[in-house]
């Protein structure tokens, strides 16, 4: 006939750790990224620049050294 016992504190604690468990996950849903794709980013914006810098043409200094 009698409920269960429950301290208020750890009932609250429990509950805003539940909470924050959620809104972790929801996190890392939305900006989460594995290692794998930022890898791939990397991997893609390093190819680009070198690609970009094969193409760079390098005036000579007006002094006539290089630099």
């Amino acid at each position: 006939m009698a409920a269960d016992v429950v301290n208020l504190r750890q009932f609250k604690k429990a509950k805003a750790r539940a909470e924050k468990d959620k809104t972790a996950e929801q996190n890392r849903a939305l900006f989460g990224r594995t290692r794998a794709e930022k890898d791939l980013t990397r991997a893609v914006r390093e190819k680009a620049e070198k690609t970009l810098d094969q193409g760079k043409l390098e005036r000579p200094a007006p002094d006539g050294s290089k630099s």
